[in-house]
């Protein structure tokens, strides 16, 4: 008789969202969870995930696949909006699940998705692809440990030439270029990464400002450049986005700034880490140790947080993405209005 696996049985709720495939490859390693169900409405993402992940079973049907596969944990990687209901659907019927970032297409559906969870109790994460950067989690430890003195700033630039541009699948760009399921324009799908990581490093501001436009793209409707601007009593935080930038420079750098030292994070998963001090004023490359196996990529966290009936910590914690998605919320708001916005945003503020 073959020996019954001991492996978490993973399903994934949507594939539309292209960061699915490298987050799938991470799992065929694991020896903590496997593939064996995905569902889709597309056809042609249903073939892919039978034939380069051996998944056997595939379903059209979200619900079908949830009625009829004994799951442990989903993948959720369909659009904002929609996956905001698959996540809250998977966790009322006690799943863990992962989401992929920005949590919603807006903040009720960020808060439907954190009420499930923790009415069923299950683990809920929500993967930014930058947290598993070795070089950014030694910042994060460095800055919350007090290294550089007392925090006072912190910037993130998200940016490239666009979704289309850069090669995103049109079952991808398609939603992200839609209002309604994106939540924005690149004020949601990029604003959100320098949000969560002030939120992360600084606590939730008092106020949010936003400025939003389409500056570049004439063939989509929505904003393909922004900024978000956080206010803080002693601290200011900025993060930017733009589906319009020719070239790398600039992109994806983060800083963070402190009364002792500042912090430049280099990206990717090669990126070094600079740290500038009075003694040091043109920086100094600070040695990056390599990270324990279950902090490599969003896979080995999720699965090992399960396994070992621990909370998800930091950047990809419920409340941390929550709290993230409140900021975008509120630049919004004040991308149309004008004005900075004050936090936490009044239950009724639409």
């Amino acid at each position: 008789m073959a020996k019954k696996s001991t492996k978490l049985r993973v399903g994934v709720l949507g594939m539309t969202h292209d960061h699915i495939w490298g987050n799938l490859a991470d799992l065929k390693q694991s020896t903590l969870g496997e593939l064996v169900a995905a569902a889709d409405p597309n056809e042609e993402l249903r073939a892919k995930v039978q034939k380069e992940y051996n998944c056997k079973k595939v379903f059209e049907s979200y619900e079908e696949m949830l009625e009829e596969v004994q799951l442990d944990a989903v993948y959720v990687y369909g659009d904002n909006a929609n996956g905001a209901d698959l996540a809250a659907l998977a966790a009322s019927r006690g799943l863990h699940v992962m989401i992929e970032k920005p949590m919603a297409a807006n903040l009720d559906g960020a808060d439907q998705v954190l009420a499930a969870a923790r009415g069923s109790g299950v683990t809920l994460m929500i993967n930014w692809p930058f947290a598993w950067w070795p070089q950014l989690q030694k910042a994060m430890t460095m800055a919350q440990n007090g290294e550089i003195g007392k925090l006072f700033s912190v910037k993130y630039r998200s940016a490239h030439a666009g979704p289309k541009e850069l090669g995103c699948t049109p079952y991808f760009y398609d939603w992200l270029y839609d209002a309604h399921l994106n939540g924005a324009g690149a004020l949601m799908d990029y604003g959100c990464y320098g949000s969560a990581l002030a939120r992360h490093l600084l606590g939730q501001p008092s106020r949010v400002t936003g400025v939003a436009g389409r500056l570049q793209k004439d063939y989509i409707t929505l904003d393909d450049n922004a900024v978000i601007i956080m206010q803080y009593p002693r601290a200011i935080a900025i993060s930017e986005a733009s589906w319009t930038q020719i070239g790398h420079l600039t992109s994806y750098f983060a800083t963070i700034y402190g009364s002792d030292g500042t912090l430049v994070i280099e990206p990717g998963s090669k990126g070094r880490l600079l740290l500038a001090t009075r003694e040091h004023e043109d920086g100094i490359e600070v040695d990056v140790p390599a990270l324990p196996a279950e902090l490599e990529n969003a896979s080995a966290y999720f699965l090992s947080r399960i396994t070992q009936k621990l909370p998800v910590e930091g950047l990809c914690s419920a409340e941390v993405s929550r709290d993230a998605q409140e900021i975008l919320e509120a630049a919004l708001l004040s991308s149309t209005s004008g004005e900075a916005v004050s936090l936490p945003l009044p239950v009724n503020y639409v």
